[in-house]
């Protein structure tokens, strides 16, 4: 797919800026919250991950491994064991399998074809992301030590249909990871008021994770456009 009419050269210069300013600004909210190593390291990863995501670059999914791990550690011991579980076991692998799933849907670009889906599947997943939720968040209630079970439950599912969808290329993704923000900040935004640890840096990917899935969703839209790719 043809991102716009600048030159791949352009393009290339772009993105090696957008780079830089993320790992600067990450560098800098780790000092500013004294978060050094992990925090910094997270939210670098966590952020490259959905701006090379919202230009259907492939190896978006390498730094969303890296963050799996990372954001697993984080929320273990701030006792979200449902979000803990999840990056390991499904998230993680969901990225190795997204990974080699982008490389066979490449144009000449290297970037990858977009795909949009029916009202019917709308229902569908929402249906499913309700169900799921509740039935996680009740799981979720019988582990000693859990905190916000139904926050957690729901941005898992949400999380894990947005990621799905990330894999399969349908722009819709970003819809679902827009939801997946309401929960997601509501949970961190509690850990900071309770003074967790990393809890800080977690808000500020969820903030950038926001802004980014905007954009995401707006490219990706424009993107379907020009593909004109038929399901």
């Amino acid at each position: 797919m043809k991102l716009n009419n600048n030159s791949s050269g352009d393009i290339y210069m772009r993105n090696k800026i957008y780079t830089v300013i993320i790992i600067i600004f990450s560098i800098i909210c780790g000092i500013i919250t004294k978060d050094y190593i992990l925090g910094t390291f997270t939210l670098i990863c966590g952020l490259l991950n959905a701006y090379y995501s919202s230009i259907g670059k492939t190896y978006n999914y390498i730094f969303g491994a890296l963050y799996c791990l990372f954001s697993a550690y984080i929320a273990y011991i701030n006792g979200l064991y449902g979000i803990a579980i999840f990056s390991i076991l499904i998230y993680f692998p969901l990225q190795v399998q997204g990974y080699i799933s982008w490389l066979k849907k490449k144009d000449n670009n290297n970037e990858v074809k977009i795909r949009g889906f029916t009202i019917k599947n709308s229902i569908i997943i929402v249906s499913s992301c309700i169900v799921g939720s509740i039935l996680l968040g009740f799981i979720l209630t019988k582990i000693p030590g859990q905190q916000l079970a139904f926050l957690d439950s729901s941005s898992n599912v949400i999380n894990l249909c947005g990621t799905i969808l990330m894999n399969l290329r349908f722009k819709e993704c970003w819809i679902v990871w827009l939801f997946n923000n309401t929960f997601d900040m509501s949970i961190w935004i509690i850990n900071v008021i309770k003074g967790s640890p990393n809890a800080i840096m977690m808000l500020l990917v969820s903030i950038g994770y926001l802004l980014i899935n905007i954009y995401g969703l707006i490219k990706w839209i424009k993107l379907s456009k020009i593909n004109k790719e038929k399901i």
